[in-house]
């Protein structure tokens, strides 16, 4: 079983619905998104994302990249540019609301090669329980992404305990994915907004959660993070050091490099040494395969690359599926019946799930390039 954690979808007729009902604020929002990666990066993302459509909103189209790439299953998550993180409260909720039910419906076309992990408002935490049950108990979905922040709240933000004791208790996987990064303009060229935005967001999201001791109050939480954690991994020395010998980076009970080994890091590094780096500092059993698909900064065959690294067997095929496998296993507290599948919604039929959702209108818009 080969199984590929980091893979998107598009959402066309969510995002059209959030325009008509915020334009102001979408429009805001995209302006943000281009002062922080630069006109030059935009003209060539636009056109990027256009040509991958297909892969991103047609089940036919993302089983048959998937034949190719020798992949039995994905894990299907909303493009990040669906985070809606400036939205009001309620549309917040309706957004992620909409978008699970569209994640679940997406899913169900192929309920055994698809598994899907819906949204919560991250920038609402009161709200982010409600909704990880819509995902996970409502829409079966196996678990949820999150962002690195959204707009005030770090994920180190106490108002967010409720959040990471829901999914510790349901076994729920939380998939922690950036969009964007706050350097803004210092990386308006040569696309560092996604080369070094990405990975310093992924190490400050992990950070967070490491220092102030959420691992440590929520032992069971399956936390998976995207481009293989950024530069954390690389760098847990430093993070080391300064709880050694500081007081205030002293929230957590351990040395960080110790929370390595509690977190799961998807493939996405671009090289065999890194990833053979990672996995020596966070153990064979915390690594995933992961593509990014299907963006250009993913991988066209992320078998294929794990394959390359010069790992022994036995870490080879933990990596390519069994370890996500693992992560699949209910947790305690998952009030799901036996055999549902994910994407399946409680007392739908199997019958119910094979129909192909209704095709969704496309409007080009550059905020998508959110790899």
């Amino acid at each position: 079983m080969i199984i590929d954690v980091h893979a998107h979808v598009l959402l066309p007729s969510l995002h059209a619905e959030v325009v008509r009902r915020a334009p102001d604020e979408v429009a805001a929002a995209a302006a943000l998104d281009d002062r922080r990666n630069g006109a030059a990066s935009q003209q060539v993302s636009g056109p990027m994302v256009a040509a991958r459509i297909p892969r991103l909103i047609e089940v036919t189209e993302r089983l048959r990249v998937m034949d190719e790439q020798g992949v039995d299953r994905q894990w299907v998550s909303a493009s990040p540019n669906h985070y809606y993180p400036w939205a009001p409260e309620e549309l917040s909720v309706w957004a992620c609301t909409e978008a699970n039910r569209l994640i679940a419906e997406h899913v169900s076309v192929a309920p055994d090669r698809l598994s899907g992990l819906g949204l919560v408002p991250l920038q609402w935490p009161e709200r982010t329980v409600e909704l990880l049950e819509d995902a996970v108990l409502g829409r079966g979905l196996l678990g949820v992404e999150i962002s690195s922040a959204a707009g005030d709240v770090e994920l180190s933000d106490p108002r967010l305990e409720p959040f990471w004791a829901r999914a510790a208790e349901l076994g729920a996987p939380v998939f922690v994915h950036p969009f964007g990064c706050t350097l803004d303009e210092r990386l308006d060229r040569f696309y560092l907004a996604n080369t070094v935005g990405q990975p310093v967001e992924n190490a400050v999201a992990l950070s967070h959660l490491i220092f102030a001791g959420v691992l440590d109050r929520h032992p069971d939480l399956r936390l998976v993070a995207a481009h293989g954690g950024g530069y954390l991994p690389t760098a847990i020395g430093r993070s080391d050091h300064a709880w050694a010998v500081r007081p205030d980076a002293q929230g957590c009970a351990h040395p960080p490099s110790h929370y390595l080994r509690r977190i799961w890091f998807d493939t996405v590094v671009h090289g065999p040494r890194a990833l053979r780096q990672l996995i020596e500092v966070a153990g064979a059993s915390q690594v995933v395969m992961g593509s990014d698909y299907p963006f250009d900064m993913g991988s066209e065959d992320p078998a294929g690359f794990i394959r390359s690294a010069g790992l022994d067997a036995q870490t080879e095929k933990d990596i390519l599926g069994r370890n996500a496998v693992a992560l699949e296993s209910p947790g305690r507290g998952r009030e799901q019946p036996q055999g549902q599948r994910h994407g399946q919604r409680r007392g739908q039929s199997k019958q119910q799930t094979t129909a192909q959702p209704e095709q969704e209108e496309f409007h080009e818009d550059r905020t998508l390039d959110a790899r």
